[in-house]
């Protein structure tokens, strides 16, 4: 630790000295206090460093949530290397882009994206290393050898410098890389353990995937408070429901139609929720008003990006039902119009945000950086009031950043319709969100079809699910006789979604 750093590492350390018979993690593998935790990251830092592994180095990550995830991040924590972590849900393709993007030289798998790997091998040959958190085989390890490995120990690493690289939604098709660091992962912590009143007696249910912001900083903040993280690898509401119960969890976060599921199941009768004091995330007023209802905990509404480490407005729902949160202790947020002047409380304008919760900028992105935090805020491209109390009020994206927020996901609409333009049938396209049931917010393809062709919705749902992750398909498709035009010919989205987003 520096005279006045304190990184993720050094959470590690203080957690094995103040809570070392604590349990830190528990899962179908068992149980692991805050010391155990803190001797097997020196020892996944020891094989690390043991394979070349330096400072700066890149280690990408390609699996569900897994208890192994909490000694990786310790362990490249203690050596100053960066973990790249990606979503599962990636086709072949958008994987293999996230690790040429990166260039890490160890990749770590669950046994079900090894023959992924495998595959793409012949184009990420800057990879070295092969773990997995499975039995490993001719080419990959089993995690179980970094665990058994002479322990290392850590190098020093300030709390400013790179620990995650995280890539953001496709804009125009290309994802980015946001790079965070300790600090950023460490404030976030701090100021949302103080928000929410959080104590060494929580527990929170890893429900949300590692790979997400979200995720990430749930588990971190269990871990920072000297909680204890359960883990689960695969949500389903029941079984999460009944784990709740059991281990007493007193925190989960949630994107639709997570919590929708659990209420739906607990109505049945097989497990009450009581434990559950707290729920962050982002859902339907109405799923928010049905779980208060239950008269056991709150719901914490929240704004936020991977840029500004998701939980970066926050409030209980009850101060302002259906709100986007207040800026948080170390965030100082405005609303600014197109020409960054601050606006009237209550007028819409584009977030702009600054503090120890914006990250570092692009990976090997310096132009659009500097574009991003120019006049000293990170620009967000989202859109937002403010009301007298303080409180933020979300109103959708930029146009140029339009976004599709499904279920957890961000989903940028000129990814999907650069897809379906690929389909020989169709001569136009505009790619919308609209009012969904389950997801909160759904895709919605309004296409134009080539002349005398033929296509049916699913035909075209079936190709962009082929090409792209399949949670960026669509999930309606309308065929239209034209689009509606600017003056310069271009696709008038605003009038688009006037027409067909209902």
């Amino acid at each position: 630790m520096g005279l006045r750093s304190f990184t993720v590492y050094d959470m590690y350390e203080r957690n094995a000295s103040i809570y070392k018979d604590r349990i830190a993690v528990q899962s179908e593998r068992g149980k692991v206090t805050y010391g155990e935790l803190l001797d097997q990251s020196h020892r996944v830092a020891g094989w690390l460093k043991s394979k070349g592994v330096k400072k700066g180095d890149r280690v990408a990550v390609l699996a569900k949530n897994d208890p192994y995830f909490f000694p990786l991040l310790g362990g490249l924590s203690a050596i100053g290397a960066i973990m790249v972590p990606i979503n599962f849900r990636l086709s072949a393709e958008e994987v293999g882009y996230n690790l040429v993007n990166t260039e890490p030289v160890v990749m770590v798998v669950d046994p079900d994206f090894e023959k992924m790997i495998m595959d793409l091998r012949a184009n990420i040959p800057f990879l070295k290393e092969f773990v997995s958190y499975g039995s490993g085989g001719e080419v990959y390890h089993p995690f179980e050898v970094l665990l058994k490995s002479e322990s290392a120990s850590p190098v020093p690493v300030d709390g400013g410098d790179p620990l995650v690289i995280m890539h953001t939604a496709a804009v125009q098709g290309k994802p980015r890389g946001a790079v965070i660091s300790h600090h950023n992962l460490i404030s976030c912590s701090i100021q949302n353990i103080a928000l929410m009143g959080l104590t060494p007696e929580d527990a929170y249910l890893n429900i949300l995937p590692l790979f997400h912001i979200a995720g990430m900083i749930g588990a971190l903040i269990m871990m920072h408070v000297g909680g204890r993280n359960v883990m689960i690898s695969k949500f389903d509401p029941k079984v999460a429901g009944k784990m709740i119960d059991q281990e007493k969890v007193t925190m989960i976060g949630d994107f639709p139609p997570i919590l929708l599921q659990i209420l739906d199941e607990q109505a049945k009768g097989e497990f009450t929720l009581s434990s559950l004091k707290h729920i962050f995330g982002v859902d339907l007023p109405e799923t928010v008003k049905r779980f208060e209802a239950l008269g056991y905990g709150q719901f914490w509404l929240a704004y936020g990006q991977t840029e500004t480490m998701g939980l970066t407005s926050v409030c209980a729902n009850r101060e302002r039902p259906g709100c986007a949160g207040k800026p948080g202790p170390l965030v100082e947020l405005k609303i600014v119009d197109e020409f960054d002047r601050e606006v009237e409380t209550g007028k819409v304008g584009e977030i702009l945000v600054r503090g120890p919760l914006v990250f570092h900028g692009y990976w090997r992105e310096e132009e659009l950086t500097a574009y991003t935090f120019r006049e000293g805020w990170h620009h967000t491209g989202d859109l937002g009031r403010l009301d007298e109390g303080g409180y933020l009020w979300f109103a959708g994206r930029k146009a140029e950043k339009e976004l599709i927020k499904t279920g957890g996901e961000n989903v940028y609409p000129v990814e999907v319709e650069k897809v379906i333009l690929e389909h020989p049938s169709v001569k136009e396209v505009s790619v919308i969100g609209v009012p969904d049931p389950k997801f909160g917010e759904g895709i919605k393809a309004v296409v134009v079809l080539k002349g005398e062709t033929k296509l049916t919705a699913q035909e075209l749902i079936d190709f962009v699910a082929s090409r792209i992750a399949r949670y960026k398909k669509p999930g309606y498709v309308e065929f239209v006789q034209s689009l509606p035009k600017k003056e310069d010919g271009s696709i008038d989205r605003v009038k688009v979604k006037e027409l067909y987003g209902k």
